[in-house]
């Protein structure tokens, strides 16, 4: 139960568009913070914002064929969100996905797009038009106080 709050968090934080902004006007940005645990997974937040009226279809491509696929490519799923807030609700799919590293997070997308089996269900499953307008992506590290690694 602690996982699912903590990750909970970071889906109302990346919703909240609070937290994760880069601040272009900074020359030279500092480390990254020693609060990281040593050794910890890659996470990787990622919101989809549906095309209108096109929800339903993207939560029906990841249940029928995204969920599988990403676990032959080695993604670790922790898990779906659908939001609440009525000006997201309409159009907002939120996931977490978690990889051994940042290079494992590469080579797994990579493989992923050049799957014959998920051209296939994309290209089966947009035949009347695209389902996502946009995707937003965090790459995370665990806290070295935080519960999930």
């Amino acid at each position: 139960m602690r996982h699912v709050v903590i990750v909970a968090s970071l889906v109302a934080i990346a919703l909240s568009g609070r937290g994760f902004a880069q601040d272009a006007g900074t020359a030279a940005s500092p480390g990254p913070s020693p609060s990281i645990a040593k050794g910890s997974r890659t996470f990787e937040l990622r919101t989809y914002y549906a095309n209108p009226g096109k929800l339903e279809d993207l939560h029906r491509r990841f249940r029928e064929h995204t969920i599988r696929l990403f676990e032959k490519h080695g993604m670790t799923i922790v898990g779906f969100w659908a939001p609440t807030a009525p000006a997201a609700a309409t159009n907002t799919l939120v996931y977490v996905l978690a990889y051994p590293s940042d290079e494992a997070r590469e080579a797994s997308w990579k493989a992923f797009g050049n799957d014959p089996d998920w051209i296939a269900a994309r290209d089966a499953s947009e035949r009347n038009g695209k389902l996502v307008a946009k995707v937003d992506s965090v790459m995370m590290k665990a806290t070295d106080y935080s519960a999930l690694k």
